[in-house]
């Protein structure tokens, strides 16, 4: 009976965690600020929070230098990866831009591959197949005819997920280098922690890039700021909190399937609150990158080499 309570317990924190990120595209859209702009407070925001709560936690550890540096990697490839997908969203919408940004399934695999020494088995090859065929049915028939802006926001999506990939395997090694007293012995500093250097480190980045491209960084109303504050409070910072805890008490398969919400939550709000226009075809080629991104995502079930531990 507990074992079943927790299971659904974490199912509902799977769910809403997945369904809390798919609407970020949408508050971005909603914030109305400059794409770079979004993107910096979102992380300015969101690492200020964490900072915080790991205060609160008490659970702040001191860590030598050299995390900070290796921790300019995922937060540098994070902010790449804001920078391309807040402009994605401008161009193509919340609902397409969230979607393209799950290739990083297929990017994190060629880097098993690449730097792990995973093996690819059909089932891999087969998930290919049908995202490519379903983004074929959204976008492949028209592209001829699509806008030059339109086209550009596409290559901007895939290029996010190509980011949140090496995000992703950047932030797993800041993870396990992280020591508590830099002695070596092996105790990894707190996630929350992490996230929060590479979320400011991920700001002082993305401010650069403001400043250069020069943009104001004033948030002209007090809606703008709302919406930036409920980006970084719930859409990450919760979302992570609900996520991080649910993986712990369900199978990677299922974690795999329900984050799906995710881009089906963004694409429903496209449809419902930005009157985006869906024909039949494009449903079917939501339908097929859906389960393609899933079936890719089972990967991580492949046995790696035995020259590798195979854990990106």
């Amino acid at each position: 009976m507990h074992d079943t309570a927790t299971a659904r317990t974490a199912l509902i924190w799977m769910l809403s965690g997945a369904a809390l990120i798919g609407t970020n595209g949408l508050m971005v859209r909603l914030a109305a600020t400059p794409p770079t702009v979004s993107a910096f407070y979102r992380m300015l925001f969101a690492g200020v929070l964490l900072a915080l709560l790991v205060h609160v936690r008490r659970d702040w550890r001191p860590l030598p230098r050299r995390i900070w540096w290796l921790a300019l990697l995922p937060a540098t490839a994070f902010a790449c990866d804001l920078w391309l997908w807040h402009r994605s969203i401008l161009l193509i919408g919340p609902g397409l831009a969230t979607l393209l940004a799950n290739a990083q399934v297929f990017f994190m695999a060629l880097a098993g591959v690449l730097l792990f020494g995973e093996r690819i088995g059909l089932r891999f090859v087969a998930g290919i197949a049908l995202a490519f065929f379903g983004l074929w049915l959204l976008l492949g028939a028209d592209w001829a005819t699509l806008p030059a802006d339109y086209r550009w926001g596409v290559w901007l999506g895939l290029g996010t997920g190509l980011c949140y990939a090496v995000y992703n395997i950047g932030l797993r090694q800041v993870q396990r280098a992280g020591d508590a007293d830099g002695q070596g012995r092996g105790a990894s500093a707190p996630v929350a922690q992490v996230l929060a250097m590479v979320s400011l480190l991920c700001a002082a980045l993305l401010g650069l890039a403001g400043v250069a491209e020069g943009v104001s960084f004033a948030i002209s109303t007090w809606q703008s700021l709302g919406w930036l504050l409920l980006l970084a409070a719930l859409g990450h910072c919760l979302s992570w909190i609900l996520i991080s805890r649910a993986m712990q008490q369900l199978s990677v398969a299922l974690v795999g399937l329900l984050l799906l919400v995710q881009p089906v939550c963004a694409f429903l709000l496209d449809i419902v609150v930005l009157d985006r226009q869906t024909l039949p075809r494009e449903w079917l080629g939501l339908a097929f990158t859906l389960a393609g991104i899933f079936l890719a995502s089972l990967k991580g079930r492949l046995r790696p080499s035995a020259a590798h531990d195979g854990r990106a």
